[in-house]
């Protein structure tokens, strides 16, 4: 079969990855849906950075007790925040952004966090995989947060060619039923860290199997 007939299997699949990847064993972000919480979602988010869920989610608790909202971010001594944050990885880094971020909302945004993409963007230190993510788990709005895993995954399914995630969102837009926008970042995450695999991936215990051209996969379990 063709790739480009893997396009028609869309929604067969994405049917059949929100059954094995439910809601219940997704990110800390997508648990954080049920209360959601502009600040906290996108401070999450900045923590997150190559850290892992678990890290990110331990540490965001610790953070929150302490300081919640831009101005106790700001109010926190430098030395005092890199501490807490400090096992997430990159912690002078992550410190400096979040102040920053902290500092822009509360001058320019009136200590409330945008819910307009080009908005976050004019922050420095939020991307468009940050923006995304806050857009769609504080706001819901309907838009394609893409990390490595999902722009890895539909390339990988033959659904679309790009060559990073901002072409992989746009591509996807065109192609992804709506109704799937709100889940996708949390199955494909989930999907990419447990089985689809950047080397080496697990497609023997694949539910998808079946139905994947596998492309640029050169060897699997």
């Amino acid at each position: 079969m063709d790739s480009k007939d893997y396009l028609n299997n869309i929604e067969s699949i994405m049917k059949i990855l929100e059954q094995h990847f439910h809601y219940a064993e997704r990110t800390t972000l997508n648990r954080m849906r049920k209360n959601p919480n502009a600040f906290k979602i996108l401070i999450s988010c900045l923590l997150s950075l190559r850290t892992k869920d678990s890290t990110t989610e331990s540490i965001s608790e610790r953070l929150f007790k302490i300081a919640d909202t831009p101005e106790r971010i700001l109010k926190l001594p430098l030395k005092k925040l890199e501490r807490i944050i400090f096992s997430s990885g990159h912690y002078h880094k992550k410190a400096l952004t979040l102040k920053h971020v902290s500092k822009e909302i509360i001058t320019r945004f009136n200590g409330k966090v945008p819910n307009k993409k080009e908005e976050l963007l004019s922050i420095k230190g939020i991307g468009p995989k940050t923006a995304n993510i806050v857009l769609n788990f504080a706001f819901g709005e309907p838009v394609l947060p893409i990390d490595t895993h999902c722009h890895r995954i539909p390339n990988r399914l033959g659904w679309v060619k790009t060559k990073n995630p901002e072409q992989t969102e746009k591509e996807l837009e065109k192609i992804l039923p709506k109704n799937y926008w709100f889940e996708f970042n949390g199955i494909f995450v989930l999907f990419g860290k447990t089985i689809c695999q950047p080397i080496s991936p697990w497609c023997s215990k694949c539910p998808i199997n079946h139905l994947c051209p596998k492309i640029g996969v050169e060897k699997s379990r």
